[in-house]
């Protein structure tokens, strides 16, 4: 420092620096007294600014360092600092003199043991729990028999070999495979371009859309794991509109992708288990179902000719039915000419009758008289007319105006328009209480199946009955006098006592046959 200091004037024995000669010599000092230091500490105040760069704050319980990452070595970070995570980070000291301060120029971070992990893991977990990404009335439904599945993990490991084993014996279907690492640094990000790739592909397109997702991987200690418990991996699981299956580590790791999936598997192989089911075992439900369709109908068709046969017998014959009605015929046939005659007597009789009253005098006397009666009201006939005519006239003039046709028009115009629309409105609401009704019996329907007993008898169960009733314990079924056992394809009765033999067993009478 011997060129820093000038000599001293004339009554002074203290050497001048310039502020900038002063701020150099103390950033070569410090960075030449700690050009490599590893210190330990807690993650304070973090800031991710667009250049890339990361500026964050460590401290214990009395001191704080600031402390810088610069863009090149925070993209190669595994870790990225999160407030409160114990670190221990790697580095040399260095000045700012722009603000007089000194700071640690970061060149590599690690958390601070298992215990620091974890503590990270908890607390992003918490923060997703805290967004509703863990919510199970979120996650979808797998669909039952994806035609082409996506499977993102890596394609050199025994992973994907399980996988396309498993879905080959137990229902082949198309995959799709996205490579990607499935550990180190450049995991997470893969991972989630691979889970967004997926969703990004049109239906139908050259490329088919994956109607289900596995994201997988083997076993591993927690660092091997970390990729999976990245947010950006977790959101990207969250987002995707095509449901996912996890299946990353052995049955007992869990990683944060298990969380935010539609569905965890234990294990890679368990996850095609899940994906598809057993196309031996869907023939064969076929088989059975079509065997029961088959003895319904042939039951029923012979249940129903039985029914008619025995309708046929009890009904009367045809000509039986006819006998009381041709009789009545008869009857009526013979009485009708008799009937004709009576009557014509009758009305000749009341024609004489009526014939003396018109006689040409009579007749003559009586149009003269209504004559004689026309002749006095024809002169008040034509008085009255006017005078009603001319009422009438008046009335109609008041009435003009309410029967002009325009407003009668624009009337008949405006109540047609209100009769259309509320018919519509009738007929939307009419349609919607009916889609109601029908989706809540359907449902009562489906909740009907699903809590009666005879989808229990259908996974291998049966009701044992003794003497009509439930038996549920051996007490009951010992002292019971019949026993009968109902499963999922009918009732089995079973004698609890079989028939005593007699030394001279008679001889079974003939059954008695049915009358019909």
């Amino acid at each position: 420092m011997s060129d820093l200091i000038d000599d001293p004037r004339e009554g002074e024995n203290a050497p001048e620096f310039s502020v900038s000669e002063l701020s150099g010599a103390i950033k070569r000092m410090i960075e030449g007294e700690f050009a490599h230091v590893r210190i330990r500490g807690e993650v304070g105040r973090v800031s991710m600014p667009r250049s890339g760069h990361i500026y964050l704050d460590l401290k214990d319980d009395r001191s704080v360092i600031a402390g810088v990452i610069w863009k090149g070595v925070a993209a190669r970070l595994t870790t990225r600092p999160e407030e409160g995570m114990e670190v221990i980070a790697t580095g040399r000291l260095t000045t700012f003199p722009g603000q007089s301060k000194y700071q640690i120029v970061i060149e590599d971070m690690k958390p601070a043991g298992m215990g620091a992990l974890m503590a990270m893991l908890e607390k992003r977990k918490q923060l997703l729990a805290a967004e509703g990404l863990f919510a199970p009335d979120r996650k979808q439904t797998l669909p039952y028999l994806p035609d082409v599945i996506g499977v993102v993990t890596s394609p050199s490991g025994a992973v994907i070999r399980d996988i396309l084993h498993r879905l080959r014996d137990r229902f082949p279907r198309k995959v799709l495979i996205w490579p990607v690492a499935v550990q180190g640094e450049k995991c997470a990000p893969e991972v989630a371009r691979a889970i967004a790739g997926f969703n990004a592909l049109s239906p139908g397109g050259a490329l088919p859309r994956p109607d289900l997702l596995i994201v997988a991987r083997g076993g591993g200690s927690i660092e091997d794991l970390w990729g999976f418990n990245e947010e950006i991996v977790a959101r990207a699981a969250a987002a995707s509109d095509i449901p996912l299956i996890s299946a990353v580590g052995h049955e007992t790791d869990t990683t944060l992708i298990d969380f935010v999936s539609d569905m965890r598997a234990p294990t890679p192989t368990a996850a095609a288990e899940l994906a598809v089911p057993v196309r031996l075992e869907l023939l064969g439900w076929l088989d059975q179902q079509q065997a029961r369709l088959t003895r319904s109908l042939t039951q029923g068709v012979g249940q129903r000719g039985q029914r008619l046969r025995d309708l046929s017998r009890a009904l009367p014959r045809a000509d039986t039915l006819l006998d009381g009605p041709r009789q009545r015929l008869d009857g009526w046939g013979e009485r009708l000419p008799q009937a004709l005659i009576r009557s014509v007597q009758l009305r000749q009789v009341k024609l004489s009758d009526i014939r003396g009253g018109l006689r040409p005098a009579n007749l003559t006397r009586r149009i003269g008289a209504e004559k004689r009666a026309l002749s006095a009201l024809s002169p008040r006939l034509a008085t009255g007319l006017q005078r009603g005519i001319d009422a009438k006239r008046e009335a109609l003039g008041r009435r003009a105006d309410r029967l002009k046709i325009e407003p009668l028009k624009r009337d008949v115009t405006r109540k047609r328009d209100e009769f259309t629309a509320l018919s519509k409105r009738l007929s939307d609401v009419a349609n919607r209480q009916t889609a109601d009704w029908q989706g809540r019996v359907e449902a009562l329907d489906r909740l009907r199946e699903t809590l009666g007993y005879k989808a229990t008898l259908q996974r291998g169960y049966a009701v044992v009955r003794g003497d009509g009733a439930v038996v549920t314990n051996k007490k009951a079924a010992a002292q019971a006098q019949d026993l009968e056992i109902e499963f999922a394809d009918g009732r089995l009765s079973l004698a609890e006592k079989p028939a005593r033999k007699t030394a001279n067993p008679k001889p079974n009478p003939p059954e008695q046959g049915s009358l019909f």
